[in-house]
């Protein structure tokens, strides 16, 4: 399955960035793939599945930041969510809670789908923060239990 995909010699890593970078109407339609806290789980439509290990230290999370609308997410499909500011540039800040350390800082540019993606540490809590004109909203993150969302609808900018 993941050789007919393009993605055989590809870790999960790789896969989640090609994927989440692919323009909407580039998706497979025969591939269901969704992150979870600690794997890349993958389901075609003859029903084959495949999972593959995030890396240990890392944590994904993708992000849709909104103004208006949403939708109910916990663990994100790189096949099948969508936000609503599609292709747009925000700035972005992610402050470690317990050390005030800046996880990342600066302009990231939703994909296609309205989502931006980050690879965070894992075993943190940190503050989110996404900037688009005069809309700014922020959120609480966590990258430490096994049912942490990896899929924010949440971020609602003001």
């Amino acid at each position: 399955m993941l050789q007919e995909h393009g993605f055989a010699d590809a870790d999960a890593h790789e896969i989640i960035d090609r994927l989440e970078a692919l323009p909407v109407a580039e998706r497979p339609q025969d591939l269901i793939a969704s992150v979870t806290a600690t794997s890349l789980q993958l389901q075609d439509d003859a029903g084959r599945e495949a999972e593959l290990p995030l890396p240990e230290d890392q944590f994904y999370l993708s992000v849709a930041p909104f103004v208006e609308t949403t939708h109910e997410c916990a663990f994100h499909s790189l096949t099948t969510c969508r936000g609503e500011l599609r292709s747009r540039e925000l700035t972005v800040s992610v402050v470690d809670s317990g050390s005030g350390d800046v996880l990342a800082e600066g302009p990231r540019t939703t994909h296609d789908n309205g989502f931006l993606g980050l690879w965070l540490p894992r075993g943190i809590t940190a503050e989110l923060t996404c900037t688009l004109e005069d809309y700014t909203g922020t959120a609480s993150i966590s990258t430490q239990a096994e049912d942490d969302l990896t899929c924010l609808t949440s971020l609602q900018l003001t």
